[in-house]
Parts: structure tokens; sequence; C-alpha cells
């Protein structure tokens, strides 16, 4: 069974070469050059030794060898196997194999902001299994993976995105739906709640639910945007005016990710906006931790839920891999669901598997149950490059108080004419 499975894979490989080779609208010629780079025996088997690269970021690197001897194992008299394991950062993934793609991994993990590059480059094989995969994972990670309706990666986890943490000793369940009682909470107790705000990802929170628009125009590369708007129920400058009164409250502080968890460990911060990479250090500092949903916020007299940018990792194999059908199956075994519970087990991460997220452990974990929960609040981070350094910038002015004292409604301006600007293609 084991081989027949592993010659099916083959088949569909080949097959997605030929439409390559042929022009098809669903591959590239050079994925389909790159699936020709392993033959197999009259029996499936691969003649020779499988030599694979396995990136991984550091803190994976134990689970992941585990699958991959378990990998080993499932696999054992069908070929043999040379599977290294390397230490690689998730976050470079896209700038590490695009630049220099012939050497990089057979199969490495990535977050879904990268997949449309990489896919652009030429550098992910398509997932032949598509249909299967589809059906095994949550419909948005699923679309998180998809390019031009083409799965091109396998979803891994889908907790990459952000919520609020907070301290059980100083919150009742009550306090934390609304910001102004968190801040009121901190205020009260000389503490603090934080949150990035030089940060783009995050800044989103406060215009997302608000009727305002943003998103990527179909060149991929520019935006489109109107949080300048200056009628409706609520306008750029209500905004603005909404975070410059959070600025001025003694509860609040603008932090990075790394101060807010000094401030976690020294006492000072009590409530944060974060994600499911600080929940170990958090359990540490605060034992019995709370985290939910982001609140809602006071703008333009009313309330509003805050939005999230949320996010999705999974596992990307080589177009170029000498070995692409063997990769193929290496990353479908990685991503499977016993994997996943693996990896949640070990490594806290929240799974995109439909019955991994669907388990009682799962759901007994705060931070994955809030990530999980503010994605209803959510969206995919599609943006161009303009995006970031106009918000990095506005964020500190509004931290800051807004200290040149330009008209809201034309620093509202600027930061959409930043936002929309055209860059190099």
């Amino acid at each position: 069974m084991k081989k027949r499975w592993i010659a099916w894979m083959l088949c569909a490989v080949s097959a997605f070469s030929l439409t390559a080779c042929a022009g098809g609208e669903d591959g590239s010629a050079a994925s389909g050059e790159a699936a020709e780079g392993t033959e197999l025996s009259e029996d499936g088997t691969d003649d020779g030794v499988i030599d694979l690269t396995v990136w991984s970021e550091k803190a994976s690197i134990g689970v992941v060898t585990q699958m991959v001897e378990s990998f080993e194992a499932e696999h054992a008299g069908e070929a043999q196997f040379q599977i290294q394991v390397v230490e690689a950062a998730d976050a470079e993934t896209k700038n590490h194999l695009l630049g220099d793609v012939h050497h990089g991994a057979d199969i490495f993990p990535l977050a879904d902001d990268q997949l449309q590059s990489m896919v652009a480059g030429g550098a992910l094989a398509p997932v032949p299994n598509a249909d299967e995969i589809a059906a095994a994972n949550l419909e948005e990670a699923v679309e998180a993976a998809t390019v031009n309706d083409v799965l091109y990666a396998y979803p891994m986890s889908a907790d990459n995105g952000y919520f609020l943490y907070y301290n059980k000793e100083y919150f009742t369940d009550e306090d934390v739906k609304t910001l102004d009682r968190i801040l009121e909470v901190c205020a009260e107790n000389e503490k603090k709640f934080t949150m990035e705000w030089d940060s783009g990802w995050y800044l989103y929170s406060f215009f997302g639910n608000t009727g305002l628009e943003f998103g990527i125009n179909e060149d991929g590369v520019t935006n489109h945007c109107n949080w300048n708007a200056a009628d409706g129920p609520i306008t750029g400058v209500d905004i603005a005016e909404a975070m410059l009164a959070i600025a001025e409250n003694p509860g609040f502080e603008n932090r990075t990710d790394t101060e807010f968890m000094e401030g976690v460990k020294d006492g000072s911060v009590i409530a944060g906006v974060s994600g499911v990479w600080n929940v170990t250090e958090i359990k540490e500092a605060w034992g019995d931790y709370g985290a939910v949903k982001l609140p809602t916020y006071t703008v333009a007299g009313q309330q509003v839920q805050m939005a999230s940018f949320v996010g999705y990792k999974m596992l990307g194999v080589n177009a170029y891999s000498e070995h692409v059908d063997w990769a193929l199956a290496l990353a479908d075994w990685m991503t499977n669901e016993e994997n996943q519970k693996l990896r949640f087990a070990e490594r806290s991460q929240g799974p995109s598997n439909r019955n991994a997220a669907a388990s009682d452990e799962v759901g007994q974990v705060p931070a994955i149950a809030a990530v999980l929960e503010q994605s209803q609040y959510g969206v995919l981070q599609r943006v161009g490059n303009s995006y970031w350094t106009p918000l990095m910038e506005f964020g500190l002015d509004m931290a800051a108080g807004h200290p040149s004292g330009t008209g809201l409604q034309e620093t509202m301006d600027a930061l959409v004419a930043g936002i929309t600007a055209s860059v190099a293609q």
C-alpha cells in the first residue's frame, strides 16, 4: 500500500509536469522540470539514497526530528533515506529560498504572507492530493495556502495571529470585554496594558471593523485604502482621536512584543496584545493566565470590536527538489492529524487539521482558544510593501500624542497617501 501511494504521488507530480511544460495555467515549466529528478524502480521504490533537507525553526527541531523518524519508520524498506533537519527562521523562508532556490531546502515552513511571492517565483511544487488536504483542514487555512485555485502548501497551524492576554488577579471576565475597562483597571492599579503601535500588523485592529476599506490591488503590489474618509458612521479622524485618547490614558503604554514580555515578568504589565508564541513564559509568570479575543474600543461614540490580521503556517515543497515525490510525501506526513497533535502537545501550536483543532486538549488551552475566537474578526494579511512604513510612523505619532499638532484630517490623508503609494515592481 505504501509503495502504491508513493507511485501515485509521482504520477500526480508527473501529470503536473506535463501540464507545466505545455504552458498550463496552474504550473510553471520550472516546477515541471524539477519533478523529473526522481526515478522509481518497477516496484515503486527509489533507486539510490533519498537525500532531503528540512528547514525548521530552532524551537521546533526536536518535534520535527520526531516526525522525520516516524516517516522513515513508516516507509522502511521502500528507500534508503538521508534526511537532515536544519535550523532556519520561519520569517526568513521566502528570502532564503528565493535567494538560491536550487540550493534551498526540500521542505520548509512558511507563513501565509510569504506564499504569493514564492508562487510567483516558481519555488513551490503544488500539492497533488489537494482535495484530500482541503477536506482534512480548516477552510481558512486551506484558503491561506491557495493561489489562483491551486493549493501550493500543506496547512500546518492556525495560530499565527494575536489576541488579549490578561492577568486574572486583576481582571474579571467582564472587565476584559472593553478596552475602556481594561485601561481603567490598569490605571487604578498603576499597571499597564500594552500594544505595539509601531507595527502595521497590530494597528490594523483599529481600522478593520469600522466600515472603512483596505486591501491589496490586483497587481499584487499596491494597496487601495480609504482610511482617511471624512464622511460615514466612522471617519479616519474618529479613529485617530480614539487612538489619541487611549495614548493619553495612564493605563496604556506602547511597547514592542519583547518589552511586553519584560513587563509581564517584572509585574508592570497586566494585560497586552500578543500571540501564542509567548504562552509558555506568560504561564510561568502569571500561572492561571487569561486569554480571550480582543476587546471592543470606543470610537465615534460607539463600541467597535477590534479586528486583527490572522495568519496560518504551512509546509512547502521546493519545486526544484531532486526527490520531489518523497518531499511531498514527507510534507504530507508532517502535517497530518497525528503530527499536528504532536506539534500541539510539544510546542502548543494550534492545529489547522479539523479533527485536531476540535479536540478537547486544544480547547482547554486558553491561548489557542483565544486566537481561534479572534479569527472570526480577522482577515488574511494581504498587503503591498508600501503599507508598513506609513503605519509605523502613524502609530508612533499617535502613541506620542501627535506632538506636531498637524490637523488630524491632514494626518490621515498623509497616511493613506503613503499606504497607496506606487512601489517599484
